[in-house]
Order: C-alpha cells, then structure tokens, then sequence
C-alpha cells in the first residue's frame, strides 16, 4: 500500500487528527500529510501513504489554491472567525476602492506569519504561546499570490475571492492585511483549498467514503507515487544502470541532458519507476546522483 490519497479534510479537524483517522482506518502507521491545512478550513490535504511518505518534501512545495470570504469591519487576534475581538469599525469602502486594494495583493509579497500558526519558536508553537498571551516577533516570509480574483462583494462588507499562492502562505493574514489596508478592519471568515498542485477538489475522497471502501479496496483510490510527482520531468536510464541506481551509485550520463541540471527528476528503468535522482556535475562530467530510491 505505497500512494497518495487526495483526501477531503472537513471543517473543524486538524490535519494530524485526519492523519490519525485515515491510519486507523487503513491499519497503517505509514502514513503522513503534505502540509498543514487549517482546522477552521476544509478541502484538499493529500495523504501519502507506506514509501510515499518520503515524497511529503517534494509535495509540501506545491502551490495551493483557495476560496476564501474576508469579512471587513472587525479584526480578531487568530485572524479568523474563532477568535477574540480586538477592533470594530464602521467604515463602509466603496466597491472601487476595495478593487483597487485587491489588485496590490498580487505577485511577490512580504507577509508576516499570524501568532496563531503552527510555527515553531524555541521548540514551542507559536498558538501555545498565543494561548499564554505572549507574543513574539515573527520573521517576516516572501511569499507570491500566483492568482487573485475577487468572485463577489456583498454590499461592500464581504469579499469572496480566489487565491492561487505559494506555501506559506497564510490567508488568514491576507485577509487581515487586506482589511487594514482599505482603512478598515478585516477576518477570515471562511476558507476552503480547492488545489494542492495537481491534486484537485473535484478529485478528493472523504473519509467517509474511505471509511466505507476500507482498506481491501483503497487501491481503486490510491495515487500511485510517480504520477503524484507529476510536476517533476522525467528521465528514463538504460536497463544496464538498474542495480547500480536502486543501490545509490551515480551514474556519469550524457551532457545533451545539461537543461535538467540540479532539476529533481523522476527517474525510470527497466520501464518501472524507481525513484527521485538529480544531474550533477563532476570533474567537468556529469552523472545521474539518486537522492530517494523508491522500488517499489
């Protein structure tokens, strides 16, 4: 049992209780998820799964895709709708303005993580302090919305917009952000992810649905691990290679292959895909280095 499942995570559960549940489920304890989602969120979490948890890595640098609601005229300390009340305004923006605002949160941003995230300091997550009534100063992250596009406005107090962004990137912040800057304030008040890369809402499984195929036919759902990695290019290697790859030795390739220099890349042989290898150049060569060798 070595895939990827495009699970549907509900509202109102952690990403490591989901993990927790599909375990359960599947009698493994192989198992891991692609980056935290918002337990006030749901939507895509993919799920690897036996060898495909040695992929997270290559997943967890995916970008993600939202629909998102920023209510404006209230800011709350967890930047959503489950938190405290700090502020209230009145303040009614114009339609245009909230536009023009808008359109400014696109391509690379500076964004400075919530205290309410998962982040770690000294050993402890950032909430857990948050929850002590400290706060710390956070490192400002360079982050890039890749897609923006407000969907509708209701009567200028709600925005619903889509958003296609780098990870890292925290919504709840934008949406925070996004509210100060139209001289107001502003919250998250509802959040779904509709896409991790090439994992699509429109392709994810519930966990009830899981639950009711059970482990014997979870193979009709599981993402094999290679088209999971379908961002990466491929490269195909002569059989001759097989052993040496499958037990980590480089190989010296030809240079017509400089354009993947340094590229991770999906690596095939014997017409079976064996695992995550880069080019690399030595002594004025270049060779084929296995970074994860995934047999299967």
């Amino acid at each position: 049992m070595d895939g990827v499942i495009n699970l549907f995570k509900p509202k109102g559960m952690t990403s490591h209780d989901a993990v927790k549940v599909i375990r359960k489920i599947l009698k493994t304890n192989k198992i891991g998820h692609t980056g935290t989602l918002d337990p006030n969120a749901s939507g895509v979490l993919p799920i690897c799964i036996g060898k495909a948890t040695r992929i997270v890595e290559y997943l967890h640098e995916l970008d993600k895709e939202y629909i998102a609601e920023l209510t404006l005229g209230v800011m709350t300390d967890t930047q959503d709708s489950e938190g405290r009340v700090l502020a209230c305004s009145d303040k009614v923006v114009d339609e245009k303005r909230i536009y023009d605002v808008m359109e400014k949160y696109k391509g690379d941003l500076i964004q400075i993580p919530p205290m309410y995230s998962a982040i770690k300091y000294k050993g402890k997550k950032l909430y857990e302090l948050a929850r002590e009534g400290k706060t710390i100063d956070r490192q400002p992250r360079n982050i890039r919305i890749y897609e923006q596009k407000i969907l509708n406005i209701n009567d200028c107090k709600s925005i619903i917009f889509y958003v296609r962004c780098s990870k890292g990137t925290y919504i709840r912040t934008l949406c925070n952000d996004i509210g100060l800057d139209l001289g107001t304030y502003g919250y998250m008040s509802f959040l779904i992810r509709t896409g991790v890369g090439n994992f699509k809402i429109s392709d994810s499984y519930s966990i009830e649905y899981i639950n009711t195929i059970g482990k014997d036919n979870v193979d009709k759902i599981l993402i094999p691990i290679d088209k999971a990695l379908n961002h990466l290019d491929e490269f195909i290697v002569e059989e001759k290679f097989y052993n040496k790859l499958i037990n980590g030795n480089m190989i010296e390739v030809k240079p017509t292959n400089i354009n993947f220099l340094n590229d991770n890349l999906k690596i095939y042989c014997k017409n079976r895909f064996i695992g995550i290898g880069r080019l690399v150049t030595k002594d004025l060569s270049l060779f084929l280095k296995m970074d994860k060798v995934l047999v299967i």
